[in-house]
């Protein structure tokens, strides 16, 4: 029976203000703590009687069934009939599969152990090659926690723009470089090259045996031997954890070398709390839950087509293009798990930026332009910098500052210098950010995703859209395809045919 949606669709659309103004209690029924982090939806147009038209739909969706049988192994990617895994890499899960991820961690441990006593030689850079979750995740982790370490010089490269491994080359020395190949299948087209790529830069400058230097992550470690990777620095993780949400298995490994262990370990942590918290909290104290509630109230009675994480945090800078993958791989779907057309909006369009550039580019838009755009912010108590603390407290009250002025807006004579206000906006404010709270943040996402994708009756762990792009091109390569006139002339112009 197809999800009942009129009661939350008959949702009046209260002020913001107005929704202050009636209730002293909204900030604290709306904001809650969790694992260093404070979240605040009060901004939003959530209300009271929105929270019980979702809980009942969330009761009707079996959100709680759902979510244990994801835990419990069940196999709920159902098109591509799998389990959903990466909760077990943090120890979240059934008893199988969580000592299988224990034992792919202990695995990884001892490699990283073999590293940092030279058993592969001097190594002083870590080369990732790795596209879509397997750079992102990791590109993310060392960019936000690495900025302090000295261990290892770490580069993710994704593009297979050959400009993008040029500039590596540039900077690293082939002769202490480990060469880190992620990939599930081992057959990523634009991976596998790349790869290939740097083998080719250490053999013409001399390295003797550059597959000696070869590291792999996959799902697929037949293919890892084969391309070339010794058997004992083939790394695996399951089958079941899906591309955007396995930093946590082996394809954090150059996280976790450039980091130490133990940040690596603080950060499955965080992950783990936040995932108990997500399993054992009822929904309207929940996280996750409150967030996707969020999400779909304005995807679906204010019809907003796009919502826009801002990170006011330097150390953050990547998150906004790690959770577009994350949520729009996960829910941009057009049908149900039973194969028929959603009928609905799915997952809005995630973009945003870094405060406080982004309130001198786009930030126009979000407080006179035509779009609703509802704006979560994100920012860090404890500042991440040693310069003066003026810094940090004008970053703390630009972001702050930002939500307040989206929802009150300014009226004046002049239309030009107006502010319509009433304006949505959520804050996630981190007490500090260190492994375990960037750990609990990105398991908040993932589980948000997954509420989002429940309640929408779709799959959020499949991927079939990305293929079809990738199988076109691949007949162009060989000289092939049946492509347009336009395709067709393009390919001619730039001399592929």
């Amino acid at each position: 029976m197809p999800a009942d949606w009129s009661a939350i669709e008959a949702l009046p659309s209260p002020k913001l203000t107005d929704l202050f103004a009636e209730d002293d209690g909204r900030l604290a029924r709306f904001s809650l703590d969790v694992a260093g982090i404070h979240f605040d939806w009060s901004k939003t147009h959530l209300t009271a009687d929105a929270l019980t038209a979702f809980e009942a739909l969330a009761k009707q969706m079996d959100l709680a069934g759902k979510r244990e049988a994801m835990f419990a192994g069940q196999h709920v990617n159902t098109t591509e009939d799998r389990p959903v895994e990466h909760t077990a890499e943090r120890g979240e899960g059934n008893d199988e599969s969580v000592a299988r991820a224990a034992q792919y961690h202990a695995r990884m441990r001892t490699l990283i152990d073999a590293i940092e006593a030279d058993a592969l030689g001097p190594i002083r850079y870590i080369l990732h090659v790795g596209i879509g979750g397997s750079a992102l995740g990791p590109h993310l982790l060392v960019d936000a926690l690495g900025r302090d370490h000295d261990r290892y010089e770490t580069a993710i490269v994704s593009n297979v723009d050959g400009t993008a491994l040029e500039d590596v080359f540039e900077r690293f020395d082939p002769a202490t470089t480990l060469l880190v190949i992620a990939s599930k299948t081992f057959t990523t087209t634009e991976t596998m090259l790349n790869a290939n790529s740097v083998i080719q830069w250490m053999t013409a400058n001399g390295v003797d045996d550059p597959y000696g230097k070869a590291i792999a992550l996959t799902a697929s470690p037949d293919k890892a031997v084969e391309w070339g990777v010794d058997e004992t620095r083939v790394l695996p993780f399951s089958e079941g954890v899906g591309g955007r949400y396995s930093l946590w298995s082996s394809i954090g490994f150059p996280a976790a070398l450039a980091l130490g262990w133990d940040c690596f370990q603080e950060l499955l942590d965080g992950a783990a709390e936040m995932d108990r918290h997500f399993r054992l909290t009822a929904l309207h104290e929940n996280a996750p839950a409150l967030a996707a509630f969020a999400d779909l109230y304005y995807t679906q009675v204010r019809r907003a087509e796009t919502r826009a994480p801002f990170a006011y945090d330097e150390r953050l800078r990547l998150l906004p293009s790690y959770l577009q993958q994350l949520e729009m791989e996960s829910n941009g779907k057009g049908v149900t798990k039973e194969g028929a057309p959603v009928g609905r909006p799915t997952a809005a369009i995630t973009w945003g930026g870094v405060g406080t550039d982004a309130q001198h580019a786009v930030f126009q838009l979000l407080h006179q332009g035509t779009h609703l755009v509802p704006v979560e912010f994100l920012a860090v108590i404890e500042a991440g910098d040693m310069l003066d603390a003026d810094h940090h407290r004008q970053l703390l009250l630009n972001a702050f500052a930002q939500g307040a002025a989206l929802m009150k807006g300014k009226q004046v004579d002049d239309p030009a210098r107006s502010y319509a206000g009433d304006r949505p906006s959520s804050t996630l404010l981190l007490d500090t950010l260190d492994a375990r709270t960037l750990g609990a943040l990105i398991a908040f996402y993932e589980h948000r995703v997954f509420v989002n994708g429940v309640l929408l009756d779709i799959n959020s762990f499949d991927q079939f859209g990305v293929e079809l792009g990738k199988e076109m091109a691949k007949e162009a390569a060989k000289g092939g395809g049946d492509f347009d006139p336009s395709t067709t002339d393009l390919i001619k112009r730039a001399g592929l045919d």
